[in-house]
């Protein structure tokens, strides 16, 4: 695996928050909650570089000129339908952001995804996207969801997860180079079922209560 494209977060809170995730006895609710809050800490450190300007503003004290950002346009891309666990959180962080959706699901038998959905907002070859999912188990999905975005003309897309595969970050590594990688932990390995070990089992499973 290559360093320059993969920003595994270190932070306490984040790591806390997915040993609970791990917990087979984790309820639904605090499932679906507690992948919201990783989300918020993930977009935090995914959206580190987005451009700043000044403006002019007053305080109570008296004339300042402050950061802002600059308005360039973001879009986040939740994976369906697990990555819609993750939209939440990225849009308390950035309130703007339009939202698109990409309905992939994986041949239990091939591992390889299929398209069944596919909608974006109409300017979304100008925005910066990312690409949210709570697992990148083989790459399959991520894969194709970058392809599928790179065709709409993105020039400017990162993929941010909960868990991450070697097998997975290497498949990605290898397709996109140019895509960054942001996730909360890099798991041991992928088991015979293409699942992540030790993983947290079916993340759109354990979100929606659908075990």
């Amino acid at each position: 695996m290559k360093k320059d494209t993969l920003h595994v977060v270190s932070h306490p809170l984040l790591a806390h928050k997915l040993t609970i995730l791990r917990d087979k006895n984790t309820s639904t609710k605090d499932f679906r909650e507690l992948v919201s809050e990783i989300g918020m800490l993930l977009t935090y450190e995914a959206t580190r570089d987005l451009p700043l300007t000044e403006r002019e503003v007053e305080t109570p004290i008296c004339k300042t000129t402050a950061p802002t950002l600059m308005g360039k346009k973001f879009a986040v891309v939740p994976i369906l339908r697990a990555g819609l666990g993750l939209v939440d959180g990225v849009l308390r962080m950035v309130p703007s952001a339009r939202v698109g959706h990409i309905g992939l699901y994986r041949d239990e038998e091939t591992l390889e995804p299929v398209k069944y959905f596919c909608k974006m907002p109409k300017d979304i070859a100008q925005r910066d996207v990312l690409i949210v999912d709570p697992m990148l188990a083989t790459g399959g999905s991520a894969a194709a969801a970058i392809g599928f975005m790179k065709d709409f003309g993105c020039k400017r897309i990162k993929l941010m997860v909960l868990l991450a595969a070697p097998e997975g970050v290497q498949r990605i590594q290898t397709e996109h180079p140019d895509v960054p990688i942001y996730c909360g932990a890099v798991d041991d390995r992928l088991n015979e079922r293409g699942y992540i070990v030790p993983g947290l089992g079916d993340a759109g499973d354990r979100i929606f209560g659908t075990m």
